[in-house]
Parts: structure tokens; C-alpha cells; sequence
């Protein structure tokens, strides 16, 4: 437990407090180029999400590639599970899930893609748990990472308003290069690595927050957008997301 910044008492309570989880996927959910990009270079035919609960990415492939997908998670709440999957038009057939520890469990099969999405931010130790990616892929197939970077507009949003949330992510796991370093490091190959989106900011506890503060976010949203619409640039100061993709 020494390497986790949360537990499963914090999911469970964080998953029983969510509101609006059962909605239909988009086709143009985040990330949604670059995976269409993955799938139709590579010939994905498989695909796990790691720590994806409730496993909106493995649904994404699911419905708009029609990939065999798996949701692997340390916690699974079969009743918000149920409902999402019912909110786009499918069952617990359509997706395996696999409910175990990342830092124990032994992988019955490998796959064509294996991505995590918000999971590494959340260990101390980054090339560990990047690591423990790797048994659940195929040789010649693609590991996928993202995760939120705090380390610009978003994160200062996160210091100052929810030090809470921001506390449960490790920020040094936010950076580019240390990333591709650890890639190859643990003998990955066609590491790329760079931020990803033009401009983004949220709240977990946005619902929490004064008018005054909401209203104030609501301007500086406006104006990261005017500025990146201007300027176009992914880059540390703006952009909400930080991209991994390799090879094994």
C-alpha cells in the first residue's frame, strides 16, 4: 500500500458520490484521434483499460471499433458498472471485467493495447507502475498512458481550490521526458511522449464552490480557450493532458 496515494475506501466513496456517470460515450471522447489512430495503424483486435472504472475507454472501443475489451480495476461497483454500460446500449457480456491489484495480479492474457487513463498519477513510484502494464501486453503491441498535468493553469486551479484532490496525485509523475525516460528504460520501444489539448480546467468539488469562485472560473476557462484558439499550442501551461504511447 506504501506506493498508492489512495485506497479502496476512497474509491468506494468516491465512485458512491458521483453524479452523471451513466451517459452514452461519444464518438468524440477525449482521445478518441489518437486511439483511432492506434487501432487502424497497429490492427487492434484486443484492448484492457487499467484502472479505468467504469470503463469508459474499453466501452469507447467497444462501440466504435468493435474491439474485444477488458476493464481492469482494483474496485468495481457493480451497480454504477451496470449503469453505464445499460447507458450505451450494452451488457455485462460486452465487456470483460477483471476486479484485482495491479501490484499482484498475474495476467491471464495478453492484448493488443493495453492504456491507462488518470491511473500512474496516483502511485509514488512511476516506472513501477508503468511497469506493471507491461505483463498484460503482447509483444509488438501498444501501451497507452494518459494523465492530468497539474503542473500549469489546471493544477494551480487544484492547489487553490481543492488541495484535497490535488494531495492525491503525484505531481512528479507530470513530466514529458522523466515519462519517455522510464519507457525506455524498461526496454519500450517508438516512445513519444508530450502534452496533449489546447486548454482545460475543472473541479472535482466544482458543485462546492461560491458563485463568486464559480463565476471567476467560468472567465478564466473562457480566456485559456480565447488564448489557445489564438496561439494553438499544446504546452505545459495549458494543456489539461500529458500523452504516452510505446511499443513493446
Amino acid at each position: 500500500m506504501g506506493n498508492e496515494l489512495t485506497d479502496r475506501a476512497f474509491w468506494a466513496n468516491y465512485w458512491e458520490s458521483k453524479k452523471g456517470l451513466a451517459f452514452n460515450v461519444p464518438a468524440n471522447y477525449t482521445f478518441h484521434k489518437l486511439l483511432k489512430d492506434i487501432v487502424n495503424q497497429n490492427q487492434i483486435k484486443t484492448a484492457i483499460e487499467l484502472g479505468g472504472f467504469p470503463g469508459y475507454y474499453a466501452i469507447f472501443l467497444k462501440k466504435y471499433f468493435s474491439l474485444k475489451t477488458t476493464l481492469f480495476d482494483y474496485y468495481i461497483h457493480p451497480g454504477v458498472l451496470k449503469d453505464v454500460l445499460g447507458a450505451n446500449d450494452l451488457n455485462e457480456k460486452d465487456v470483460e471485467v477483471i476486479e484485482g491489484d495491479l501490484f499482484s495480479y498475474q495476467p491471464k492474457e495478453q492484448y493488443d493495447l493495453v492504456l491507462s487513463c488518470g491511473l500512474i498519477e496516483h502511485f509514488n513510484d512511476t516506472k513501477d507502475v508503468v511497469a506493471r502494464h507491461l505483463p498484460f501486453l503482447k509483444p509488438g503491441g501498444t501501451l497507452f498512458i494518459t494523465l492530468p498535468n497539474f503542473t500549469g493553469v489546471n493544477g494551480w486551479v487544484q492547489r487553490k481550490y481543492d488541495m484535497g484532490n490535488y494531495e492525491k496525485h503525484n505531481i512528479s509523475s507530470m513530466d514529458p521526458k522523466r515519462l519517455a525516460d522510464y519507457c525506455k528504460e524498461l526496454g519500450l520501444k517508438n516512445v513519444e511522449t508530450g502534452y496533449y489539448g489546447k486548454f482545460s480546467i475543472w473541479l472535482e468539488n466544482r458543485d462546492e464552490q461560491s458563485g463568486f469562485t464559480k463565476g471567476f472560473l467560468k472567465m478564466l476557462w473562457l480566456a485559456g480557450k480565447v488564448a489557445t484558439k489564438i496561439v494553438p499550442v499544446e504546452s505545459k501551461r495549458f494543456s489539461p493532458y500529458i500523452v504516452v504511447k510505446a511499443v513493446k
